[in-house]
């Protein structure tokens, strides 16, 4: 069985929070923490044991279940995009940040 024990400065940060009574934001965040570890280790049990295809196989898992979060672009896009739509609609204005936005890289 893996030990899923979190490290003592992650402790010691969750501890500050609970402090300041960020309750609810600690445990998600210690949720995760060890959702995150038991995936992991379940997936090197994977690809230790059955071999090189199941390395792709454990990279499309963790893919699929711990997406990256989007980059500052494509949040600069939605927000774009929903204040367009709450404010305005679309204008030339929202069109040409857009555009600009999406010339950028990732």
């Amino acid at each position: 069985m893996t030990d899923i024990t979190p490290p003592p400065e992650l402790v010691h940060q969750w501890a500050d929070m609970l402090a300041s009574g960020s309750g609810q934001a600690v445990f998600a965040m210690a949720a995760q923490w060890g959702a995150d570890q038991e995936l992991e280790a379940c997936l090197r049990l994977v690809e230790i044991d059955a071999g090189e295809d199941a390395y792709d196989f454990a990279r499309y898992i963790r893919a699929a279940r711990r997406p990256k979060p989007p980059s500052l672009k494509e949040q600069a896009l939605q927000a774009l995009a929903e204040l367009a739509a709450e404010c305005y609609g679309n204008t030339d204005q929202s069109d040409t940040i857009r555009r600009a936005l999406e010339k950028l890289d990732d």
